[in-house]
């Protein structure tokens, strides 16, 4: 919209519409619509609205994901979330995130988090004042794979000792090798391996393949569980002629589990990249309001907010100077250790550093806007 009377005309489209009152705020640039039980659908108001020449931002909504075992999750919850209308995202399975982009109206929050939880996912909306509950989340999963591991690793131990027979017996030519553990042990040590420490890979197995997918949880299962459950036939039948896999089906387990702890750890170093990159800008901002200077918190500046730098300040958000003159340090932009100088009319970004001079600024880029965030984003 360019002016009012681009206001005025989109409320008389839209009121046209069977069932529907809207009002249009050219001031805010938002509308806002109320529709009757048997009013017009979202999808007729969203095609009116652009058949007037106009059309609805979509909106951004980040979310934390949980239960993806591999890359195959990624990219089935990217095609979930793109049979929604107006809908498309990409998932990132490395930080555990998806970046969904929607057109309000079609679709909202809730319809996309249920269509993933359909798919047997979780997801959960993060915000910036979340990622420290983020980070506590995944420092307790990380700490209960953990323990699990060495469970798993503790039942398996065991079979690692007896395989040293099965090396010995190859060695020599001969197609058998002495089992030093009972079958009967065998079977009580993988046992707790497979269904207790390995239920994780059933859940996502079955997850995905009602979805009609595959992934990696699925050849766990499957390969495990034939080498258990005929190793089971075996004991049960007291077939001594044939032998037992137990030692191969906990042992794949065990080694899965240790490849998800190294992948964790790898995921929580670029987590800690991220969060090395935030604490950089400062909490809270200094905001000129009615001649006075006021302290509050970054999140709710906005757009169009006069805030003032004094000297060593951090810059809260992306801004233009208006007045005043100093030299910013934007070592962590651009890696010149050199002062940058600032005049009116120049830009100052998000976590650099103001140097002696006092600044008035006009914020031009706020939360997920700044510079900053983009970085963010791209390093996640």
């Amino acid at each position: 919209m360019s002016c009012a009377a681009c206001a005025v005309r989109l409320e008389k489209v839209l009121n046209r519409l069977p069932g529907i009152e809207a009002k249009v705020n050219f001031a805010t640039e938002k509308a806002r619509i109320t529709a009757a039980p048997d009013g017009a659908p979202a999808a007729d108001i969203l095609g009116a609205i652009r058949k007037a020449g106009f059309d609805v931002a979509p909106q951004v909504l980040e979310l934390g994901i949980g239960g993806m075992s591999c890359a195959a999750c990624a990219a089935r919850i990217e095609k979930v979330v793109g049979r929604l209308p107006g809908v498309e995202g990409s998932v990132n399975f490395a930080a555990e995130t998806a970046r969904v982009r929607y057109t309000p109206g079609l679709t909202d929050q809730a319809a996309i988090v249920g269509a993933i939880a359909k798919a047997g996912y979780t997801a959960t909306p993060i915000a910036g004042c979340d990622r420290n509950a983020e980070r506590a989340r995944k420092e307790a999963e990380f700490r209960a794979e953990l323990r699990l591991f060495w469970i798993s690793a503790l039942l398996s131990l065991p079979f690692l000792a007896q395989m040293i027979g099965m090396l010995g017996a190859g060695a020599s030519g001969s197609m058998h090798h002495d089992e030093w553990l009972p079958r009967w042990a065998q079977l009580l040590l993988a046992t707790p391996v497979q269904f207790w420490i390995g239920r994780r890979f059933y859940k996502g197995a079955w997850s995905s393949l009602l979805g009609g997918g595959a992934n990696m949880d699925v050849l766990v299962a499957l390969g495990t569980s034939v080498a258990y459950f005929f190793s089971l036939a075996v004991v049960l039948l007291d077939r001594h002629d044939l032998h037992v896999y137990f030692e191969a089906s906990a042992s794949i387990i065990t080694l899965v589990l240790l490849g998800k702890l190294l992948e964790a750890r790898a995921r929580a170093r670029t987590s800690a990249a991220v969060e090395a990159l935030l604490r950089l800008q400062p909490p809270t901002a200094r905001i000129e309001r009615d001649g006075q200077i006021v302290e509050l918190p970054v999140a709710q500046v906005v757009a169009g907010t006069i805030f003032v730098l004094r000297p060593g300040d951090s810059v809260p958000v992306d801004g233009e100077v208006l007045s005043g003159e100093s030299s910013a340090d934007e070592a962590m932009l651009t890696g010149e250790s050199v002062p940058v100088l600032k005049a009116p009319g120049d830009k100052v970004f998000a976590a650099t550093v103001n140097g002696a001079g006092v600044l008035r600024c006009r914020a031009v880029g706020v939360g997920a806007e700044t510079l900053l965030a983009g970085i963010v984003r791209l390093v996640e």
